[in-house]
């Protein structure tokens, strides 16, 4: 068996060695005379799959380690009989790190308590809704606008009301062109000025779900709105000028947690496993790697959110991806190479569940929104417990 594998995914090696011969190929780079022979192809989001790609090719099964699947032709593996697999919610818990970090910004900027933001999370899938659990347990007011939820017991509103009334809006939709709720565009120069005055714009899902020209045109207009952008609408070669006027700029790493990562691999390995009728001989848990960091304790005298959001920053501030971001691209001019060797040579990151964090008896405020934010908490006796991975 061949195997064709995008050279940026992790752990291919271990999960897939006994299988036969693997070729790493750049993800922009793979074409069909490398997947012409081959019988497993394992992408991620920059490598569309379509006829294109595979026609007359040997390929049986296609595996990407992303949440999204807008870059697959579904349509067309299905009419092949190709097997497929992508790893929804692999990222989910990674995103809302990224999310987070930029809420603690949020909170400097605004110098405000992180309740008493109101957030709109638009798009309430394994990514929204995580964030949505997480933002709740810890207080926070939260609207949602996605269609395809009907639940009552859901804060569900337009995207209308949502851009009206949140203090925050955070973008978690799939890049959808057809059906009843295409999500192209679905920021555009007609809803951008609905936005509240003051009010901060996320985008860690994808790109075209703004139209960031209409974008520029709006912030070169109304200096009160504060974007941070993960996702770009003509990823690698960004929009510069998009790129100065937003508060915080990163290239599409928000997902890119060591866990996150690696989960992404294992749910298309054991997928694979599935489909070739083959056992699973390893798992995440075998090959995870120690926590960089050791354990941590509680400040006596720290209040819950300064707390937090000093323990979420030991593990990731999504201020040094920015200023890594733009230094690097102040010194070239070769953007798409650039956007892509920051996404390739990106550091290790770590998500909340691998710091420990010693339990403190006296506080259940504080051990509350420590356990909230997906710390693990040990030394505990009473009260919250250990959240494993």
């Amino acid at each position: 068996m061949k195997i064709v594998a995008d050279e940026n995914m992790p752990l291919v090696e271990e999960f897939f060695s006994g299988w036969g011969a693997i070729e790493r190929v750049s993800g922009r780079a793979i074409g069909p005379e490398h997947v012409r022979d081959a019988d497993l192809l394992l992408v991620r989001s920059v490598t569309p799959v379509n006829s294109a790609l595979l026609e007359g090719s040997n390929v049986r099964f296609v595996g990407t380690a992303t949440i999204g699947t807008d870059h697959i032709d579904l349509d067309y593996l299905q009419q092949r009989n190709i097997g497929f697999s992508a790893a929804p919610g692999c990222n989910a818990q990674a995103v809302v790190q990224y999310v987070f970090s930029v809420l603690a910004l949020a909170c400097d900027w605004r110098q405000c308590r992180l309740k008493d933001l109101e957030v709109g999370i638009v798009g309430a899938g394994n990514v929204g809704g995580l964030l949505y659990r997480q933002l709740t347990a810890l207080g926070v007011k939260c609207l949602i606008s996605d269609p395809f939820l009907d639940d009552p017991s859901l804060p569900l509103c337009s995207l209308t009301e949502v851009l009206q009334s949140s203090d925050v809006v955070s973008l978690h939709t799939p890049l959808t062109k057809t059906g009843k709720y295409p999500t192209k565009h679905l920021v555009n120069r007609n809803n951008l000025p609905v936005l509240k005055r003051g009010a901060l714009l996320i985008n860690s899902g994808r790109g075209p779900v703004i139209d960031e020209q209409a974008l520029l045109e709006f912030l070169l207009q109304r200096g009160d709105l504060r974007v941070a952008l993960d996702v770009w609408e003509t990823e690698p070669g960004i929009n510069r000028r998009v790129l100065q006027q937003v508060d915080i700029a990163t290239p599409h790493i928000a997902g890119y947690s060591l866990e996150g990562r690696l989960r992404g691999t294992e749910m298309i390995y054991q997928a694979a496993c599935e489909y070739f009728e083959k056992p699973e001989q390893y798992s995440l848990a075998q090959l995870m790697p120690s926590p960089s960091l050791e354990g941590v304790r509680v400040q006596a005298q720290e209040d819950a959110q300064s707390m937090a959001f000093r323990l979420a920053r030991l593990l990731y501030d999504v201020r040094d991806d920015d200023l890594r971001m733009r230094r690097q691209l102040a010194a070239s001019n070769d953007v798409a190479l650039l956007f892509d060797r920051l996404r390739k040579e990106y550091p290790l990151r770590r998500e909340n569940s691998s710091l420990e964090v010693e339990f403190d008896k006296h506080s259940d405020d504080r051990n509350g929104f420590i356990f909230g934010l997906g710390f693990n908490l040990v030394g505990a006796t009473s009260g919250p417990q250990s959240k494993g991975e």
